[in-house]
């Protein structure tokens, strides 16, 4: 850390299996399949991570992927981080969202954030966001963000800009659907993540806040969070699918030691992490 001020929130990416391919995406973690073949831990193993950041002290966890709903034992570790007193949130492709896979979450998941990155079905094949060959249309996004809203959970979207969508006015869809907040990244080069597929997909920051420009007509309850790759950096509390902390400071992941053969307070003094940076991008906010 290059601060005394630990960010109070952190992201574990549980599960390198996903059922989409993303071009853009950042954490695909074929390098943790180097020494983790199935790309994630055992489910004890997975428990011991969560317990030990409920222990240190972090408030809030959001668990992702790969796509975190293939984790057969997710409901266990999202229990485990309600009754330590955490906030909770998934994010989620949306492609598992029913209302009978929402049940098992009743009482213990705060938060559904759904990544929609485009509403037009072309562009969402275009960059892989398509799960056993069917396309979510608008209608669907429609449906799978109301089914979220009816069950009771706090809805977040969450939006990556590149060449093919840059253009795109997302904002009517946005009032649509009610999140209470709209985070909107600009595309981001991790080496040996997603570097050799996105040449084709990278923006300028002109484009990026252009895009931001024209989505801007939204009511006061929706609140958009735009993240440029500066901002994005160093920002976050992070833990890969072997439980390690890592981060994005050098233009790709730098790891710790795993946490489940150290403590937090030593794995989390490997990585950067920057707590004004957190603030700055609006990461403190009344989850």
């Amino acid at each position: 850390m290059n601060n005394q001020k630990v960010i109070p929130s952190v992201n574990y990416h549980l599960w390198e299996p996903c059922n989409m391919r993303c071009k853009f995406c950042f954490a695909t973690f074929q390098d943790v399949k180097a020494i983790l073949p199935k790309g994630h831990l055992s489910k004890n193993d997975a428990l011991t991570v969560v317990q030990k950041l409920c222990d240190f002290g972090f408030e809030k966890i959001t668990f992702v992927g790969g796509e975190p709903t293939l984790c057969p034992w997710l409901p266990e570790l999202i229990s485990l981080a309600k009754v330590n007193g955490l906030t909770t949130m998934i994010v989620t492709n949306g492609s598992k969202l029913t209302e009978s896979y929402l049940k098992q979450f009743y009482w213990i998941l705060d938060w559904v954030t759904i990544s929609i990155d485009s509403i037009d079905p072309t562009i969402n094949r275009q960059i892989g966001r398509v799960a056993h060959a069917i396309i979510s249309s608008e209608a669907e996004y429609i449906q799978k963000c109301q089914l979220v809203l009816d069950q009771g959970f706090r809805l977040k979207i969450n939006t990556v800009v590149h060449k093919l969508n840059c253009n795109e006015v997302l904002s009517d869809f946005i009032c649509a659907v009610k999140p209470e907040r709209w985070k909107v990244f600009k595309l981001l080069p991790v080496i040996g993540q997603n570097n050799t597929k996105i040449k084709h997909l990278e923006i300028s920051d002109i484009e990026f806040n252009h895009y931001v420009s024209r989505n801007l007509e939204l009511p006061k309850q929706i609140i958009m969070v735009k993240e440029s790759n500066v901002d994005m950096t160093g920002s976050y509390v992070m833990v890969d699918p072997a439980g390690r902390f890592f981060d994005n400071t050098k233009g790709f992941h730098t790891y710790s030691d795993p946490i489940n053969e150290t403590t937090v307070k030593n794995a989390i003094k490997q990585i950067r992490s920057d707590y004004d940076k957190f603030i700055d991008r609006k990461g403190l906010y009344s989850w």
